[in-house]
């Protein structure tokens, strides 16, 4: 699987970490629904670290479509709900 977070790099990640991103983002949506601030920022970070840290960064020279996109780590909550699909932002 392929990420992209905005404004930084795509990340190459095994298709066996999606279940853990899933519980971040699982936290985010609780975050973003109960209008927490903190814990949105929090989440964020925790859901964007994962990326970095189970991922490995591709070349940025490199053209290649993302499966996902995510939000950049300063990215407003408003924004993030905009980006949201039914289940999240990582979808299953």
């Amino acid at each position: 699987m392929i990420i992209r977070i905005l404004g930084e790099d795509q990340y190459i990640l095994d298709d066996d970490r999606l279940d853990y991103l899933n519980d971040l983002d699982d936290q985010l949506m609780l975050a973003l629904e109960a209008d927490d601030e903190s814990g949105y920022e929090l989440s964020l970070d925790q859901l964007l670290s994962a990326v970095r840290g189970f991922g490995v960064r591709l070349n940025p020279e490199l053209v290649v479509a993302s499966d996902l996109v995510l939000p950049g780590p300063d990215t407003p909550a408003s924004d993030v709900r905009a980006m949201l699909r039914g289940d999240g932002l990582i979808p299953g």
